[in-house]
């Protein structure tokens, strides 16, 4: 090894006239006087795998949202006569939201039913009565404080979940609202609303109870409440839920305490 370091060195020597750069010499006498190491010593046991870390909670935290259009109303324009999916060729009416455009709180479900397809506004079947009632009596605001979204602004067949390329063409109407809105808190109510929010595959129970964001706002992620109709027993997890929404908008967790 200390022959071939030294035939290098001559060769370089030769080419630099005899005057080798002092970083090159040093480097390559350095390299010339140091001992060949038998494979014992040049074998290092690698160091142990370090300890997986646990996923860190989902976030599509994207800095604040900045929204093409200059009020709700020429949003709502604009996507009045919206044809980018199929669902279109199957709706009554688009249901495009409703409620206070400068609403601290947010509710965001995921498409229509029937009722709100036939009346074009969101929330109004037996959920939409149970929301009423979680925001009058639990929360301690009228529906009209708040702001009430889908992110599926036309009803997929059957009540169906939106399919991919659904959510895909109309995500970008929830986020002009978002933008528009700037809300304090978003209650992101079921799996898929929570799923297109935060760009996450977790279900509702793993997503219940962390801090996480979307677009710069805060979310909550509660059950929907269809679910809740179906499953009564979970209304007490959703008290609990509605809990933390008062205490993060800085409100009594129960109304009139």
């Amino acid at each position: 090894m200390q022959q071939a370091v030294l035939w290098h060195l001559r060769q370089a020597a030769e080419r630099y006239g005899g005057d080798l750069p002092l970083r090159v010499t040093a480097q390559l006498a350095e390299a010339a006087a140091a001992p060949i190491a038998s494979p014992e010593t040049t074998t290092t046991p690698r160091p142990p795998a370090p300890p997986r870390r646990p996923s860190p909670p989902p976030s599509h935290d994207e800095p604040e949202l900045a929204s093409e259009f200059a009020t709700l109303d020429e949003l709502r324009e604009t996507t009045a006569n919206c044809t980018r999916c199929k669902l279109h060729t199957g709706r009554k009416n688009l249901v495009f939201g409703e409620g206070n455009p400068n609403a601290e709180l947010m509710f965001v479900g995921e498409a229509p039913g029937a009722r709100e397809d036939e009346q074009g506004r969101p929330f109004v079947g037996p959920a939409g009565q149970l929301l009423d009632r979680i925001i009058e009596n639990a929360i301690g605001m009228q529906r009209a404080d708040v702001y009430i979204a889908n992110v599926n602004k036309c009803r997929p067949p059957g009540n169906r979940n939106p399919e991919p390329d659904e959510v895909a063409a109309c995500l970008p109407i929830l986020k002009n609202q978002i933008a528009l809105i700037r809300p304090k808190l978003i209650v992101a109510m079921g799996r898929v609303a929570a799923a297109n929010l935060l760009s996450t595959t977790q279900s509702v129970t793993r997503l219940r109870g962390q801090t996480l964001r979307a677009h710069g706002v805060p979310v909550v992620v509660t059950w929907h409440p269809a679910y809740l109709l179906r499953n009564p027993a979970a209304k007490v997890e959703t008290w609990e839920d509605v809990k933390r929404v008062n205490r993060m908008l800085g409100r009594p967790e129960v109304p009139g305490r």
